[in-house]
């Protein structure tokens, strides 16, 4: 029989992870336009839906993600080059993110609904802005 506490702690942890059941992911490449060092990109999220932004980066360099929407259940996460741990897990109600870069390669910026409003088929407009400097 599991512990209230496990019990407990399980419920928070589902409460705070992304949806897993996501049934489409759309990627993006970002490009820069010549000359610059950011990007703005508007876009909106559905139900399970999310969309993935693929930033080449240098190790040593420092990227930005702002994010303003439409909904208070949109978040993102910033995925390292080959996948693994977020460098940020966008539960924390982060919107305005920096950080320096350990490796080379594509970083991913995921945007998605939190599973409740994913569950309700919610949507959510938003502005992103990425920089790498």
């Amino acid at each position: 029989m599991l512990r209230p506490s496990l019990i407990a702690a399980l419920g928070a942890l589902a409460l705070t992870q992304p949806a897993l059941a996501q049934d489409h992911t759309r990627t993006e490449r970002v490009q820069f336009a010549r000359g610059t060092s950011a990007a703005t990109l508007h876009g909106n999220v559905h139900g399970y839906d999310s969309v993935d932004y693929v930033i080449g980066a240098r190790r040593g360099q420092t990227l930005s993600v702002r994010m303003q929407t439409s909904n208070a259940s949109a978040y993102f996460n910033v995925l390292p080059p080959g996948g693994g741990d977020a460098a940020l897990d966008g539960a924390s109600n982060v919107v305005d993110w920096r950080g320096a870069l350990p490796a080379n390669g594509d970083y991913v910026v995921r945007v998605y609904l939190m599973r409740n409003a994913a569950r309700r088929d919610e949507h959510a407009n938003y502005t992103l802005t990425v920089g790498v400097r």
